[in-house]
């Protein structure tokens, strides 16, 4: 005998009778179909913004300033102001005071000696030859002293010698109501330095030996 099967033929659940004595149980059910996992889209980075300058503690922010082309009155720009009503500029050393001649320094120097506001060794170094030995012999009678005001230097010519390396110069000094004269050398050395050489008072000679 041949059966014949039919394809996708579904065979009915057979009932399974339960044994005397025990409680009968409910089929297990088929498991359910589980979902594929959800893929979530990758995070895109985000571009980090520009970092911003903070103002100042304290104080509002302030602007940059821009400079500014300094202009001079009526002249094209870019170029230096003047100075004030548009003079110009004062340069250095314009109003710096210039430097006394050599012969005019002795003068001081031997006043300040002649008249007791210097000691004589004061013009060790500044003397050669016999001008220290006569500065010696005159300072102890301080002949330029003034009993009223300081005595000032009014006048110094001088009259140069190039050939010799020297300088004779002739001085007037006010000493109170009476003007003094006073006539000394100046020598150069080969160092390129101004020594007294000789120094002369006028009247001196004659009160000397009168006194002597």
């Amino acid at each position: 005998m041949t059966s014949t099967l039919t394809p996708n033929a579904t065979t009915p659940p057979v009932a399974v009778r339960a044994a005397p004595g025990t409680v009968p149980t409910a089929p297990a059910a088929a498991p359910a179909p589980t979902a594929p996992p959800a893929t979530t889209p990758a995070a895109v980075p985000r571009a980090a913004a520009p970092a911003l300058p903070l103002p100042p503690l304290g104080g509002a922010t302030r602007r940059p300033r821009t400079p500014r082309p300094r202009t001079a009155p009526g002249g094209p720009a870019g170029t230096r102001p003047r100075g004030a009503a548009g003079s110009r500029p004062r340069t250095p050393g314009r109003g710096a005071p210039r430097a006394l001649p050599p012969h005019t320094v002795f003068a001081e120097r031997l006043l300040a000696v002649l008249s007791g506001e210097r000691p004589v060794h004061w013009m060790l170094g500044h003397t050669l030859g016999e001008a220290y030995e006569q500065l010696v012999r005159l300072a102890p009678e301080t002949p330029l002293r003034s009993l009223g005001p300081r005595p000032v230097l009014r006048r110094c010519a001088v009259q140069a010698h190039p050939a010799q390396g020297a300088v004779e110069a002739f001085a007037t000094i006010a000493t109170g109501a009476r003007v003094r004269a006073m006539a000394f050398r100046l020598e150069r050395g080969a160092d390129l330095r101004w020594r007294c050489a000789a120094v002369e008072l006028d009247g001196l000679g004659a009160t000397a030996a009168h006194r002597a």
